[in-house]
This record gives structure tokens, C-alpha cells and sequence, in this order.
């Protein structure tokens, strides 16, 4: 069992948490029931996760030649998650309603809801107060596995329904980080959960992601508005900088001059996946040549956002003490489409009471020669 291990290692660095600083529901005092887990495999991968945010703090792995390397980024303390500049969201698990929702408004069974405008005129990532900002309980409940679980209540950020939320992160020893989301509802309300990790295969503090090798196994894309909302066109990425069905790198066609590029400001867009019949299917692969780290990921979701760091200046400094220049992460995000309770053309988002929100996503690394 020395290879197989969920292990509590302590209070997870509360240094600093000023009071008006702190941007949180939760009160000073609960920052003492913070925690770190570490999940470890016999391959030498090894992933830290919080119960703030249910954030994954790190995910070390091997090189070809078995050099083990941080690629994801974030910070050493609370604080650094706490009061981080312009919230990047940081390993965090983001929602009740992952991404954009038009002008912070929808309607559900002839109600309108009005939710926080924290994006411009739009609601992103759940609010002012989010998933990421809250503590959740935290259960070992298996041998490598985390399990942490989330009341949300009715009109928190303006969504109705109590929300019973778990997710479980589980690390097997083929490299496989597995997240698994489930949640019920006692009144009907949008749900869209998603992991919001930076990765740069180079390791984190490593200049850019520009020279990662991607591949998105989806036909189409939903473009965007200048407000990055979609338009609910369903676009095929044929001659377009968003055709990724072959792997290109990241730098290739991210300075053609494409107004979808330029709203983005980049890469910032939610890709449809090609799902066949659905379940479990090959969403994306992500190749650093250098160390020879790759990443695949698996989905059960019918969308993948792809976001290659472009509000990344510098301003912030990550684990290793080197600040995050711009592009120097990506986000692959998997989750049902933005704005999808205002767009009926896209797959409803909608949970019921009586039934579960169920959906897993799976990152797998290896190596190539």
C-alpha cells in the first residue's frame, strides 16, 4: 500500500489572511480547518488538493528521463488563493455555473433569475463568491481517492435550489487523475461544474505554452461575441485557426488575424466535442517536445474550453517564485457549453430534483520518446 496513499499533511500554510483582504463567504477563523491532501502512484506522479476550492495545488510528474516537475500553476499559501489579483481561478473547481452566462440573467420555468455581473456586463464562473471561494468537507474515501462535498443554498449567487454537490478525485496508477461530479437539487437550477487547472508541461514558472502540441478532437466551435458570450452558431473549425483536429502548436495560427482571435484576445473559446454515441471519450491531447510530457484528456462532457493564459501579465508569481507571464498556462476545461441557459439550440444544463448531475473527466500523463 506504500504507493497507494490519500494523506492529510497539515494546515496547508495560512499565512497573512488579512480581514480586508479576504474575499470569501467564510469567516477568518474557518481558514484553520484548511487542509492539503496528497495523492501519490507508483509511477512517481503525485497530485496536492485543498479543501478551499477544492483546488488542486500541484500535479507533479515525470519527464522522459524520470525528472518529476510541477505542471500546474498556482501558489504555496492560502493567502496566494485567497486574495490572488484577478482571480485566475487556479486549480479551482468553479461553478454552480462553470464560464460565461449572459448578462448575469436567465429564465427557468417562466422565472427570471438574476445573478452577479462579474465579468463586464456577464456572470462568470458562478459569481462573486463562487465554488472556489468556499471550504468544502473533505473524506478520505478510498486508498488514493479525495472526496469533498458542497451545500449550496437556495439564492446563493442567485441561484435557486439547494445544491448537494460532491466531487471525488481519484489518482490510479496508469497516471490517471479521474474527477467524478455529482450534485441533486430540490428546486430546478443550472449546473455546469468544470477544473479549472493551469498546465504547462514544461513545468510551472516555465516562459510559455506557445510550443505545446494540441489536439481537440471537435469539428466545430461555438464563437463568441465581443463579450465572449456565444453567438449560438454551431462553426466548423475547417480553415479557421480553431481546427485543432490535428495537433498543431499552440503558436502556429494564434496571431492570424481573425476577430474571434482578437475578441479572445487569443485562444478563450468553448469547443463541441465529437462525441459519437457519448460516455467517456478522447477530448484532447496536449505534447511538450522538450521534456517529453503528455497529457490526454477524457471526457463525459459535450464541450471543452480551451484557454492558453491571455490575462496572465506577469503580475502574478506562482510556486516557484518566477512570475506567470502571458501564455504561460492553459486551461482545458470540460463542461456543457456557455450560456447554455439562454441558448436553447445548446444541450440543456438544467438539473430537476429527483435526478443526479453525474458527469467524470479523466487526465491522463505519460511520456513519449
Amino acid at each position: 500500500m506504500k504507493h497507494h496513499m490519500a494523506m492529510l499533511i497539515g494546515i496547508f500554510m495560512v499565512l497573512g489572511i488579512a480581514g480586508g483582504c479576504v474575499t470569501s463567504q467564510v469567516a477568518e477563523s474557518d481558514f484553520d480547518s484548511v487542509r492539503e491532501f496528497t495523492l501519490k502512484n507508483s509511477q512517481g506522479m503525485s497530485v496536492r488538493l485543498i479543501n478551499y476550492g477544492a483546488i488542486v495545488t500541484a500535479i507533479e510528474v515525470p519527464d522522459r528521463h524520470g525528472k518529476t516537475a510541477d505542471v500546474t500553476l498556482g501558489y504555496n499559501s492560502l493567502e496566494g488563493y485567497v486574495n490572488a489579483v484577478d482571480r485566475p481561478y487556479f486549480g479551482a473547481i468553479v461553478g454552480r455555473y462553470g464560464n460565461r452566462i449572459a448578462k448575469g440573467k436567465f429564465t427557468l420555468n417562466g422565472k427570471e433569475y438574476t445573478l452577479a455581473t462579474n465579468n463586464g456586463e456577464n456572470h462568470l464562473h458562478g459569481g462573486n463568491i463562487g465554488f472556489d471561494k468556499v471550504i468544502w468537507t473533505a473524506n478520505v474515501t478510498g486508498p488514493n481517492t479525495i472526496q469533498f462535498s458542497y451545500l449550496a443554498r437556495n439564492g446563493e449567487e442567485g441561484y435557486p435550489g439547494n445544491l448537494s454537490i460532491r466531487v471525488t478525485y481519484t489518482l490510479t496508477d496508469k497516471s490517471e487523475l479521474r474527477i467524478d461530479y455529482s450534485a441533486t437539487t430540490d428546486t430546478a437550477t443550472p449546473v455546469n461544474l468544470t477544473s479549472h487547472s493551469y498546465f504547462n508541461l514544461s513545468g510551472e514558472g516555465s516562459p510559455t505554452i506557445l510550443d505545446h502540441q494540441l489536439m481537440i478532437s471537435a469539428n466545430a466551435f461555438t464563437p463568441v461575441n465581443q463579450g465572449l458570450i456565444p453567438t449560438g452558431e454551431i462553426r466548423p473549425v475547417a480553415g479557421t485557426p480553431f481546427d485543432f483536429r490535428t495537433p498543431k502548436t499552440i503558436g502556429k495560427d494564434i496571431g492570424n488575424d481573425d476577430i474571434q482571435l482578437k475578441y479572445g484576445l487569443g485562444y478563450d473559446h468553448n469547443w463541441v466535442l465529437n462525441k459519437g454515441q457519448g460516455g467517456m471519450t478522447l477530448a484532447a491531447t496536449l505534447y511538450e517536445p522538450r521534456s517529453g510530457r503528455f497529457m490526454e484528456v477524457f471526457t463525459e462532457e459535450p464541450g471543452l474550453q480551451f484557454y492558453c493564459g491571455n490575462f496572465l501579465d506577469g503580475r502574478l508569481t506562482g510556486k516557484s517564485g518566477k512570475h506567470y507571464a502571458h501564455r504561460s498556462g492553459l486551461c482545458l476545461e470540460t463542461q456543457h457549453y456557455p450560456d447554455s441557459p439562454n441558448q436553447p439550440g445548446f444541450p440543456s444544463t438544467i438539473l430537476e430534483p429527483g435526478k443526479e448531475y453525474k458527469t467524470a473527466t479523466v487526465y491522463k500523463f505519460s511520456v513519449r520518446p
